[in-house]
């Protein structure tokens, strides 16, 4: 896979690959382009 992600909604779509050993991806320009905050990525992970 590539691209990284985009959104919020694409980190909650990766939440269930966690059992399958998933424990990060790329999320660089998300950030850069503010349609990701580290606090809103965090809480979404937690299932807030």
């Amino acid at each position: 896979a590539s691209g990284g992600v985009s959104s919020l909604d694409d980190l909650r779509g990766l939440r269930p690959a966690e059992e399958h050993g998933i424990v990060g991806a790329i999320v660089g320009r998300a950030l850069y382009d503010g349609r990701v905050t580290v606090p809103d990525a965090i809480r979404v992970l937690k299932g807030e």
